[in-house]
Order: structure tokens, then sequence, then C-alpha cells
């Protein structure tokens, strides 16, 4: 009941060139291949970026004193 059959995904595939047409079915598996290596390349350069980049960075903070209250003077 979880997998489907040939059959499932002979009607699946009759669907979709019903739906999109024979013509822009490869155009649209094309476009999406050209998204997903995109997404990937992206991917490795953010891991790659976050390696590169120091552990142990360290934040410098400054005390900041509150304002003088106007009333007190």
């Amino acid at each position: 009941m979880g997998s489907l059959s040939p059959w499932h995904w002979a009607i699946l595939l009759v669907v979709f060139v019903v739906l999109f047409g024979a013509k822009r079915l490869p155009d649209a598996a094309r476009s999406l291949g050209k998204s997903l290596r995109i997404f990937k390349s992206e991917v490795r350069e953010l891991q790659n970026d976050t390696q590169q980049a120091p552990s142990n960075t360290t934040v410098q903070s400054e005390r900041v004193e509150p304002p003088a209250d106007p009333r007190s003077s």
C-alpha cells in the first residue's frame, strides 16, 4: 500500500503529459535540474565559508550607561 506500482507510475506519467504537454516536460526537467545544481553549489559554498571562518571568534561588548534621569537634578 505504501509503494507505487508500475500502473500508478504510468497513470502519473499520462497525467503529466496531458497537463504540461510533451514539449514542455523536457524543458521543465532541464530547468529543475539546473536549479538543483545551483542550489547544491550554493550550499557547498556556504559550508566552505563556515568551515574557513575562525571557530573561536570573540565578541567585544561595551558597557553602556543608562541615560541620566532629568528629574533627579
